[in-house]
């Protein structure tokens, strides 16, 4: 996969949006049959070439949403109280979910690993949500994500050319 900068990449995505919306749209009003094997297949063969230890651009940008299960187990991995893993890391954002105080996340390495690798969010396990089921129902979260991941924005450049 060609590594772009994250400007580069959030410049492109932009250029990208109206085309992807019309995509989607298409694809909402006509969800196909075979949306989600589709889908699975091209995610699959994108972080194949991804190296997500090369870019990290969502670690470095934006927020997971912390979860309670998340919360209490990365507190116990960290040997802290909840409460003081929410004060010294997360607050409560105008949706009422945690997220977290600053970015890039304090628990990014300098050498791009997660120091919290093995108990981190669902929402970073699941990152960038393009291979879960029922896809049509996250296009919205999707085109946001093409501005931040290379990964998604290959797999939306795909999808458009496998419907198109």
């Amino acid at each position: 996969m060609y590594m772009v900068s994250p400007s580069e990449l959030k410049q492109r995505a932009k250029a990208d949006r109206k085309r992807f919306k019309k995509l989607f749209d298409r694809l909402k009003r006509k969800v196909p049959k075979d949306l989600d094997r589709q889908v699975q297949r091209i995610h699959n063969e994108a972080f194949e070439e991804m190296d997500c230890l090369a870019c990290a651009n969502c670690c470095k940008t934006t927020s997971p949403i912390f979860r309670d299960k998340d919360i209490e187990r990365i507190s116990q991995h960290l040997n802290y109280r909840p409460a003081d893993l929410i004060s010294k890391f997360l607050y409560l954002d105008e949706e009422g979910d945690y997220v977290l105080q600053q970015a890039p996340c304090p628990f990014l390495g300098a050498d791009n690993y997660c120091t919290i690798y093995a108990v981190r969010p669902r929402a970073c396990r699941e990152y960038p949500h393009t291979d879960r089921k029922n896809f049509h129902q996250i296009f919205n979260l999707t085109i946001k994500n093409t501005e931040i991941c290379p990964a998604a924005y290959q797999i939306v450049q795909q999808l458009g050319k496998t419907y198109s």
